[in-house]
């Protein structure tokens, strides 16, 4: 390995930051959210008391089209020290994406800055219109979604084991353009309104020349509290927090967002009045306890079991008696082995648990999110089934087991 390399997690540092800086240049909202947040996360922990990683803490999104793409997408996040954990599959609840979250792993990382991006890839097998397809097909085959001092110094990064400080800054620029918003499409308005009707995210991954990010997402420590504020400001928000219900014990992940701008496009070839896309969104997480199988066997059951509860009951209302079967105190939730967590043993030989904190994300969740914001239109599920072998070799990897890595953390002494 050569010397004068910067290590891994510094250029995330610097990334995360750059995206965050710009994301809120192109978003104004996106600003008002991190006000939002920071006032709410002052009143929950006083100076000191929250984990250091809250306030830098991001999480995007991003959608690619092609095995090329996400391949590649992987190559610049291994140079952020960032790999695929876990397979989610969105097309049950009518996306037809499948995705994987790329993060830090370590806990000495996650402690620096634990960025995440969930990444999801285009399935398009899943449109109907096999003309359309060929023509989205050609479409992505025929963009290139990275500058090429990105491809040349990922390149370099695998060749010598890091990068020195001139080459991280280079390569953390030349990322940041695939994630930038272009007005410009690589379609005309027909094309675009054909693409819109197989489904609008089919339209926002296909019709533009990169995958611009749709959301950067900071973390707050009471997302009831952030949700009412967000009403409070007049922030135009989903209607219902996605996840877990609240606890005293927070598991798992619960989110929520404003809802995606409106925003004007140009469409090639056009010089008529431009055209409206909705993609961009703002939002908000709150992050808890990562569950065991065991715990996650049982929070599936009671989540299938609060979507199908009667109608006439609002919805806050199914999950809160539905997730009373949930325990929700430390001692048991530890006891019965349905949360990961860690023994501390202070210098007097107190013994406390410690959960780890969840890493990962929900697919009911992330469709909740990416259906609220792609407009009335609403999908039936698709009929095929999970697709993890042709991911994984559209990635040219395996992606990582989240359940192993929570294990690792929580069987050390």
């Amino acid at each position: 390995m050569t010397t004068g390399l910067v290590d891994a997690s510094t250029i995330r540092d610097r990334f995360c930051a750059a995206l965050s800086a710009m994301y809120r240049a192109e978003v104004p909202l996106y600003g008002d959210l991190l006000a939002i947040v920071a006032k709410v996360n002052a009143r929950v922990a006083p100076a000191g008391a929250a984990p250091a990683r809250v306030e830098i803490e991001r999480h995007g999104a991003i959608r690619v089209g092609t095995a090329a793409e996400l391949a590649m997408m992987g190559r610049a996040f291994a140079v952020m020290g960032m790999e695929p954990v876990g397979y989610y599959d969105l097309a049950p609840a009518g996306v037809p994406v499948h995705s994987t979250a790329f993060r830090p792993v370590t806990e000495e990382a996650l402690a620096r800055n634990p960025f995440r991006v969930f990444c999801s890839l285009l399935r398009l097998e899943l449109i109907a219109d096999p003309d359309l397809r060929r023509e989205a097909s050609a479409l992505l085959a025929a963009r290139q979604i990275f500058r090429p001092e990105v491809l040349a110094l990922a390149e370099r990064h695998e060749a010598q084991g890091g990068l020195d400080e001139a080459d991280a800054d280079a390569f953390v620029a030349g990322l940041l353009e695939t994630f930038r918003w272009h007005e410009d499409t690589l379609v005309d308005r027909v094309t675009y309104d054909r693409l819109v009707a197989s489904h609008r995210l089919v339209a926002d991954v296909v019709a533009f020349r990169g995958p611009h990010i749709n959301h950067l997402t900071p973390r707050t420590l009471d997302i009831d509290a952030a949700q009412a504020a967000m009403l409070a400001q007049g922030l135009d928000i989903k209607e219902v927090i996605e996840g877990p219900p609240p606890r005293a014990i927070p598991i798992l992940l619960r989110q929520t967002s404003f809802k995606a701008l409106t925003e004007s496009v140009r469409f090639a070839g056009d010089e008529g009045a431009p055209g409206r896309h909705t993609a961009r969104f703002g939002e908000i997480e709150q992050r808890g306890a990562a569950l065991t199988p065991k715990g996650r066997a049982l929070y599936d059951r009671l989540l299938a079991q609060v979507q199908a509860g009667p109608a006439d009951l609002p919805y806050e209302q199914r999950l809160a008696q539905a997730f009373a079967d949930f325990p929700d105190d430390l001692e048991t939730l530890v006891e019965r082995e349905l949360i990961y967590a860690r023994r501390l043993t202070a210098p007097n030989g107190t013994i406390t648990l410690e959960p780890l904190t969840y890493e990962d994300f929900l697919p009911v969740s992330a469709a909740g999110i990416f259906q609220s914001n792609l407009g009335a239109q609403q999908h039936e599920a698709y009929g095929e089934q999970g697709a993890q072998a042709a991911f994984e070799a559209a990635l040219g990897r395996a992606v990582l087991d989240p359940f192993a890595l929570y294990a690792a953390m929580a069987d050390r002494p």
